[in-house]
């Protein structure tokens, strides 16, 4: 429940606030005994830190370490946000009792708090199915875009994913997705909270019945048909069977410790290919990731190690990486003894093209690009829009998240449009519709058919790449981040940069460079419409401000949605022609290394900066 504390209570006093807690029913003992060894060795900071405070619903729900208390994952706060759910459910669907829920899970899990994903997946189907609720629960772990894939296949009311991605071993999430197959969003999730918070009791012992899901005839499971359904839609963006068939290239795929090897094997196949090389030390699941020192194939070369060895000693062109729920990809290619990885923009720049070039194929007429739709989130490459301004195509920016792509691809959908291709930079990859979130397993195919049918041209995608670049305009890009575990310090940054000429006076120039404009998403101001109001939707709960610079740099600072972390990305569009890669880079540089230094100031606000 809610508690208030007095920071100067001594042990004795603290003893006897904390207390109370011990007698609510936990039928965990390995959570339990977590909060008695906190009290009795006097860990007060710590007992404060986990009970003192409830997870709040972020990006499409929750994601925090696994463990004891309130502030955590574990079996009691996973019951009281499903209670909170089902509530909300009933509220919005009439029909929740027929529609019913959808859950998966990945492969985490920590010994000490017994807190696996399955677990947490089979208690979530045990609060719906002691309300009667159907629930169909997969049988086995799944990579993240089967539950939403479900949720529109089977009309459900939403789906959870107990999964949390690609964050340190730690961690674990509560992932919901509405009935469109989206992420959820505002109102949503501050509903779902409210709703959690209004009854946090259990309602019963059957809340709290693990096995209830293994007996319970409201219970089925949709592995079978959801596996077979999905590979059998993944032909649609298959378009060079015979080639894929006969190519002569070699893949070396790892599924970082997580779920994907199964899946990406099948979705070669469904593609004509022979199975990917899977790296042996990264094929099976394991919650420990013990052979990389972070989950997360973003951090590019430093983590993509073993891959890239193993597909030296098999001669295998191209290396590709799903990370631990198989809702994003890297790709790695070896080109004259060097390893390319590219990053996630770069990669978005060869899926839009090869999705619009295979689309035009069949739709030779210019008109009827007037239906065609490709989104990015505003902190990604703007190459799609490039492509649209050439092409003829509709370009669409939204906010960070996929939710928001899944949210706008629900409504293109029912007034008749295709929604072509989707990215965020965070090398998270929609091609087609199959599902309205990020995918890895559907990405890794249609980047492998890419690559063969480059290699029948002899081009590779790094040529291929450049070639795009020729076409439309170089596009140079830089992502990292910086970790700061002190929100306090993240607001004075944030409020520093929105006074820094001044009360609310924002910086006039980054790197020598005049700011054009400025929008700040947070309060909801954008110096670039008349009414100075942002076109995007205000979010207040995170600090998100853009500064376009009149060399043509877009550059941002946001804070994370999922971890402790400031990203900054920024993005030099050079004109038609200028394909001087080494001067774009040294400009786009100077910036960003101001965007740090001037704007966050890392040494005297103590940031760590990114190191894997």
């Amino acid at each position: 429940h809610s508690f208030h504390y007095d920071m100067n209570m001594n042990f004795q006093s603290l003893h006897t606030f904390f207390t109370p807690v011990f007698h609510q029913p936990n039928k965990n003992p390995q959570t339990r005994a977590q909060l008695e060894a906190l009290l009795a060795s006097r860990r007060l900071d710590e007992l404060r830190s986990r009970l003192c405070s409830r997870m709040s619903f972020g990006t499409a729900g929750l994601r925090a370490p696994m463990g004891a208390g309130f502030s955590r994952i574990n079996d009691l706060t996973v019951i009281q946000s499903t209670q909170g759910l089902y509530s909300y459910l009933c509220r919005c669907f009439p029909d929740v009792s027929s529609r019913g829920l959808v859950v998966g899970f990945d492969t985490r899990g920590q010994e000490e708090s017994g807190c696996s994903s399955q677990r947490l997946a089979r208690l979530t189907a045990a609060v719906m199915l002691s309300k009667d609720i159907p629930v169909r629960l997969f049988s086995s772990y799944v990579p993240t875009p089967y539950v939403p894939y479900a949720v529109r296949k089977f009309g459900a009311a939403a789906g959870v994913m107990i999964t949390a991605s690609h964050n340190p071993k730690e961690d674990n999430g509560y992932k919901v997705y509405w009935c469109n197959g989206a992420q959820i969003s505002s109102p949503h999730d501050k509903e779902i909270l409210r709703s959690i918070e209004e009854q946090l009791e259990p309602w019963s012992a059957s809340c709290w019945e693990e096995e209830l899901a293994g007996h319970c005839s409201l219970r089925t499971d949709p592995l079978q048909e959801v596996n077979s359904s999905y590979m059998e839609e993944l032909n649609s963006l298959c378009f060079h069977r015979d080639l894929n068939a006969s190519s002569p290239l070699k893949f070396v795929h790892s599924s970082f410790h997580g779920v994907g090897h199964v899946f990406v094997q099948q979705a070669f196949r469904t593609f004509g290919f022979a199975p990917p090389i899977p790296v042996p030390e990264q094929r099976d699941p394991d919650p420990n990731f013990s052979s990389v020192r972070c989950p997360n194939p973003e951090e590019g070369e430093a983590v993509l190690e073993l891959s890239l060895r193993l597909a030296e000693r098999e001669n295998a062109t191209v290396v590709l990486a799903t990370d631990p729920d198989a809702d994003r990809l890297a790709v790695a290619e070896q080109s004259g003894g060097c390893w390319k990885v590219f990053s996630g923009n770069e990669l978005a720049a060869l899926l839009g093209w090869w999705m619009f070039f295979n689309w035009r194929e069949s739709h030779p007429e210019p008109a009827d690009a007037q239906s065609v739709y490709m989104l990015a989130t505003t902190v990604s490459s703007k190459i799609l829009q490039a492509f649209a301004r050439i092409e003829g195509f509709h370009f669409e920016e939204t906010l960070p998240g996929f939710k928001w792509i899944g949210k706008r691809m629900h409504e293109l959908a029912k007034t008749g449009n295709l929604m072509l291709f989707a990215f965020e930079e965070s090398i998270g990859f929609l091609c087609g519709s199959l599902v309205p979130d990020k995918d890895g397993v559907s990405a890794a195919a249609v980047v492998a058919e890419l690559a063969a049918y480059l290699h029948s041209r002899n081009l590779t995608l790094n040529q291929q790449l450049h070639n795009i670049y020729q076409t439309y305009g170089y596009h140079v890009s830089k992502t990292s981040y910086v970790i700061c575990n002190d929100p306090p310090t993240i607001q004075k940054i944030f409020s520093r940069i929105r006074n820094f000429d001044g009360e609310g006076s924002y910086p006039k120039t980054c790197g020598g460079h005049n700011v054009l404009h400025v929008r700040d998403v947070t309060t909801g101001y954008d110096s670039s419409q008349p009414d100075h109001r942002s076109v995007l939707p205000v979010t207040k709960s995170s600090q998100m401000i853009t500064f376009t610079l009149q060399n043509g740099v877009v550059a941002t600072l946001r804070t994370s949605g999922t971890e402790p972390k400031i990203k900054y990305y920024s993005e030099l569009c050079a004109a038609l022609g200028n394909s001087d890669m080494a001067g774009l880079q040294e400009e786009l540089q100077s910036v960003t290394q101001a965007l740090l230094d001037d704007f966050l100031e890392p040494d005297r606000n103590n940031l760590i900066r990114r190191f894997v």
